[in-house]
Parts: structure tokens; sequence; C-alpha cells
């Protein structure tokens, strides 16, 4: 009896030890196919991730826009273009925090994303990015009215003949939530990136 009472405890706190391991390994696993499915959004033209919605915070009033991912850096960052007199611009220029929110339909896999907006107008990396732009894609950046302008019809729109307003933006994300719609049990959980630059995962209730 007086064995049983000492090994107890051991074999308790291997088990916990042993569950905690567990835990970390699916958190990791969760993490990784995450962030594959992230890639997959500019690397994949037809994957659901490939537009999402980015929000931003204007005083009182919080904006939406559908936006199209164009990259996923390794240092966790989403890389956005977008026209440098937008009103998003305006608003992340007070405000750098931002949202984004991903959903794959056939996974019913979401994916919120967040952190802090970084808006680059110059520089070699915002030079390769534009040079990337061809043909009328380039037609976005280059309007003689901002974007949001009161205009009578879609016709009336004119372009520039020189100059462009092509802007970047990088979300640097420190927190991802993960949410799989599932039977019998949904899967939640969020990551938080911590000093160290380690992401720090924890499940959720759903």
């Amino acid at each position: 009896m007086f064995l049983k009472l000492k090994i107890a405890p051991k074999l308790r706190f291997l088990s916990l030890l042993i569950s905690k391991f567990e835990e970390k390994i699916m958190l990791d696993q969760i993490f990784t196919d995450l962030y594959n499915e992230l890639k997959f959004g500019y690397l994949k033209k037809k994957h659901p991730f490939r537009y999402f919605c980015l929000a931003s915070a204007n005083q009182n009033k919080i904006n939406q826009r559908t936006v199209v991912l164009r990259k996923i850096t390794e240092s966790n960052e989403l890389i956005i273009y977008t026209d440098a007199r937008s009103q998003k611009i305006k608003e992340y220029a007070e405000n750098k925090l931002a949202s984004a929110l991903f959903y794959h339909p056939k996974k019913l896999l979401q994916i919120q994303v967040q952190g802090k907006i970084q808006i680059i107008t110059s520089g070699k990396e915002y030079q390769e990015h534009w040079q990337k732009i061809q043909g009328n894609s380039q037609n976005d950046f280059i309007t003689q009215l901002p974007p949001g302008t009161p205009i009578k019809n879609s016709d009336e729109v004119s372009y520039k003949v020189e100059g462009h307003h092509f802007c970047l933006l990088k979300l640097k994300m420190n927190y991802v939530e993960y949410l799989q719609l599932k039977r019998p049990n949904h899967i939640r959980a969020s990551f938080t990136l911590n000093e160290e630059k380690e992401w720090e995962g924890q499940f959720l209730n759903p």
C-alpha cells in the first residue's frame, strides 16, 4: 500500500508530461497546417485564401475590405498591394492595428490574423513589387482620381500617363486564431508571437 502511494504521484506527473507533450505536437502541427494554407493563398490562384477580408479601425468605426494576398514572408508578414490615396492608408497611418480573416469553404477552416500594418512607399523591396505588376493590372494604381471619389458612371474613370500611386502594405502577424469546423468536436486554437519571436499555442473552447 505504501509503495502504491509513492508510485501514484510519479505516474500522475509522468502522465501529465506525456499529455503536455502530445498537446504541443498537435499545436505545432496545426500551426504548420495553417501557415501552409496561407502560403497556398498566393501560390495557388484558385485557393480560397487568395482573397481575404482586411479590417482597420478609424476612431469609433471599423472598416473592412476584400484584398489580395500577394505573399507571406518568412518573417510572418502578409504582403498586400493598394493605392496610396485609399482611405485605409489614412486609417493605418493613425492606427496600425489590423485584422485579417480567411475562410476555406470546402475545408470549413477559418483563420483570423491580427497584427500591425507597415506602410511602404519607397525602397528596393517596394520597387521589386511594383515591377511585378504588368499590363492592365497597373491601372489600379494610376487613376486620375483617388479611390472612393464620387463619379457619374463607371465609364468616367481616367488614367495618368505618367506616375503611379502604388503602395505596399505589410501586415506583421503577432496573433493567429485557427478554427476547424468538424464533428464530433470543432477544433479551435490560438497562437501568440512572444518576445523571443516564437509562437506559443493554446487550445480554445470552440
